[in-house]
């Protein structure tokens, strides 16, 4: 049977189009659709369970998205010719859809969801994450499943000050804004992106432009959803409700929580305190009332938290006082350090408060480049960010199950803002690691102050120091507090989390999430006035420490030189099978690369001895040489023959030439020796080649006087006896 195909399309405006299609592919899922803008075309799926599991009491939710490499007609790299773990720019785009999608499903909904988004085929001039978030939520709206308030995601870029939405990656690189930006039709849900120095008022403008294009989308989602029907959204059972407990509950709590909130209290003894009027709310009833009632306990703990969250933001918005007893605009008390690790080249600590990032920096060549090999980019990132949450950073005891989804897009994050500092002309690979070893909220941007501090201890001359802050926000529709520097409970309690990084000058990198609907852009924009007063404040601390990077590299940290070569000495400096150059490495204490652009062998050397480094680089002269005509040049006898002297120019060790003995001197040479001798060292004139021989030709006579003639006589001849 010939499949009903139901079609939208979405005018950008440029002559470009996006095209949702449903009712042709994946039919038994809730809800399916190809989202389609040039020859890139993205197939996302929507399933949901139909009950919740016994116990659940969040959104088990799903977000995965795959590149498949036959999209680009390509094979996977690596031994198994097979898609295996996704890359990390995959869970990046994995975690921007997760992050739009999940506080805008109903609170009380709690079954199984999973939304599955894959590249069917990859076009050269679209990046198929920014449409994404539009294909999750317009599989969404396709299906029963109680999702009500559609979204989109676009990507925004300025070109020579022009807005553009959904840029491709040749624009991109023009760009100074590379900005995702996800958002229901009333108000924005997320921002993520990286740019160069620009204004706050910028940066809104830039949010502005996007949400415009993304209500546009949402609309061409809900005239998709009414031409296959408007299925009518399933009923589910939401979570268990009893007034009673929940009244019993606030009554024992509220005020003990409140007290408690603005006491100005530690992180650990403030948990204690709260565990224990949480103890205390569970003494409230009795053994049979558990026995009686499965759900009881799980009431309790869910009231008492609703009951806690409630008491700490009214402190907020009434007093004005937070949980560590800092006021609205305050930047928790910091100490940095430069230097910490002796073997590392380059290292620092930055502490705030409660949270504690040490960054390490370590210096290499392009052969330590991180190389990007999916279907939709290929490439190298000589500057790159890794970072660690460890259990213990917040005083926990958890299994290790390898790198999380969160500290992929926390580390890419800091990456995005420091990496617009590296000078274009740095000629290392620079990786980057922060460990955080304390956290109580904000350690991705205390791993921005710490790699900044890090680069700078590393010799890295970075254009300016960058600064991190981590923005929150409590509100209760009318009353509303922004908070500089949160804690991590105020995160978790708080209804925004937007951190910001940038120089003296500039926003650099930003990320944000709105846990409310309907945040307006006046509240945005004082959230980022203040941003920027907290983020000056934490530049003079990094500056009080280190105020400019080091001037040079450490002595353990390995100098890199670069040269050039013409291409057709490459494979001579190589060698046969790699000989030469590993030779060389290996009496030179060195690492050497080569690479060849355009049709020139650029030459990396990299050591930590100098005198190393200079062996390697006289050797590439020697054997790039090529002495010039009518020059003269010094040379040293190294071989004695018949005929002539073998020499070597002193300026090119290795390289040679004849000097034949009817070059020695103007006076007839019966034997080389009778004029120099092994080791003399001299002056010779370069002839060029000789055009008998087709060698080349040196002469010491030609540098010396030469003697006056004199007149011949006239031959007698002789007599022939035999004549």
């Amino acid at each position: 049977m010939i499949p009903k195909v139901t079609q939208e399309i979405i005018d950008l405006g440029d002559g470009r189009t996006i095209t949702i299609e449903t009712g042709k592919l994946a039919k038994q899922a809730d809800g399916s659709v190809v989202v389609r803008m040039g020859d890139a075309m993205l197939l996302a799926t929507a399933v949901s369970a139909r009950t919740s599991n016994p116990g659940v009491d969040f959104l088990p939710l799903t977000v995965d998205y795959r590149e498949k490499f036959a999209a680009a007609g390509r094979f996977p790299g690596g031994f198994f010719k097979r898609e295996a773990r996704p890359s990390d720019a995959e869970v990046l785009t994995m975690r921007l859809v997760d992050r739009v999608l999940r506080p805008l499903f109903p609170d009380d909904y709690h079954a199984e969801t999973q939304i599955m988004i894959q590249l069917m085929s990859h076009d050269e001039n679209v990046m198929p994450d920014a449409l994404a978030g539009l294909a999750a939520s317009a599989a969404l709206a396709v299906s029963d499943i109680p999702f009500y308030n559609l979204i989109s995601e676009v990507r925004v870029g300025r070109i020579d000050g022009k807005l553009v939405i959904n840029p491709s990656r040749e624009e991109l690189e023009k760009s100074d804004i590379d900005m995702m930006i996800g958002a229901s039709m009333d108000s924005v849900a997320m921002v993520e992106g990286e740019m160069k120095e620009i204004s706050e008022a910028e940066m809104v403008e830039a949010i502005k432009f996007a949400h415009e294009a993304i209500k546009v989308q949402i609309l061409a989602q809900q005239r998709l959803r009414e031409a296959v029907g408007s299925p009518e959204y399933r009923t589910y059972e939401g979570e268990i409700e009893d007034e009673q407990v929940y009244k019993k509950v606030k009554e024992a709590a509220y005020d003990k929580c409140y007290a408690i909130a603005q006491e100005a209290s530690g992180k650990s003894e403030r948990s204690e305190k709260f565990a224990t009027v949480k103890e205390e709310c569970k003494a409230l009833f009795t053994e049979e009332e558990y026995a009686e009632n499965p759900d009881l306990a799980g009431l309790v703990g869910k009231y008492f938290y609703k009951t806690n969250k409630e008491a700490v933001r009214n402190v907020i918005l009434e007093k004005g006082l937070r949980l560590d007893g800092r006021k609205t605009t305050e930047i928790r008390p910091i100490w940095c350090e430069v230097d910490y690790l002796p073997s590392t080249h380059g290292s620092a600590i930055f502490t705030r408060g409660e949270t504690q990032a040490l960054a390490t920096v370590t210096l290499g060549t392009s052969r330590e480049a991180n190389v990007i090999d999916s279907p939709s980019e290929q490439g190298e990132e000589k500057f790159y960010l890794h970072y660690n949450f460890p259990p213990f950073s917040t005083g926990e005891a958890k299994p290790l199950r390898g790198t999380s989804r969160r500290e992929v897009g926390h580390g890419n994050l800091a990456q995005r803002a420091l990496k617009n500092m590296i000078p274009a002309d740095c000629p290392y690979t620079i990786r980057v690691v922060s460990e955080v070893l304390e956290s109580n909220g904000s350690s991705s941007m205390a791993t921005v102050c710490s790699g900044t501090l890090a680069l700078m201890d590393a010799g890295v001359q970075m254009v300016k120091p960058v600064s991190g802050i981590a923005m929150g926000l409590i509100t209760d529709g009318e009353k509303f507090a922004v908070l500089s520097d949160i804690l991590g409970d105020e995160d978790h309690l708080g209804d925004m989390d937007f951190k910001v990084t940038g120089t003296a000058d500039g926003i650099t990198a930003c990320q944000m999430d709105i846990k409310i609907e309907g945040l307006r852009y006046d509240i945005m924009e004082q959230a980022l006035a203040q941003a920027r007063d907290g983020r000056m404040h934490i530049l003079g601390k990094i500056t009080e420490t280190l105020d400019t990077p080091r001037a040079t590299v450490k002595p353990k940290a390995p100098k890199i030189v670069m040269t050039t070569i013409p291409g057709s000495f490459i494979g001579a400096l190589i060698g046969p099978g790699g000989k030469h150059i590993q030779e060389l490495q290996k009496a030179t204490e060195t690492t050497i690369v080569i690479n060849e652009v355009d049709e020139q062998g650029v030459v990396e050397i990299l050591g930590t001895n100098q005198a190393g480094i200079d062996a390697v680089l006289a050797r590439i002269d020697a054997m790039t040489f090529k002495p010039q005509v009518g020059e003269t040049y010094e040379v040293k006898v190294i071989k004695m023959l018949d005929f002539g002297a073998v020499v070597e120019y002193t300026s090119a060790p290795g390289n040679e030439v004849l000097l034949h003995v009817s070059e020695l001197a103007w006076e007839r040479t019966e034997k080389p020796s009778d004029v120099v001798n092994m080791g003399d060292v001299f002056n010779v004139k370069y002839l060029g080649i000789d055009p008998k021989t087709r060698k080349e030709k040196v002469s010491r006579k030609q540098l010396l006087p030469r003697p006056p003639r004199e007149d011949k006589k006239p031959e007698q001849k002789k007599e022939n006896p035999q004549g």
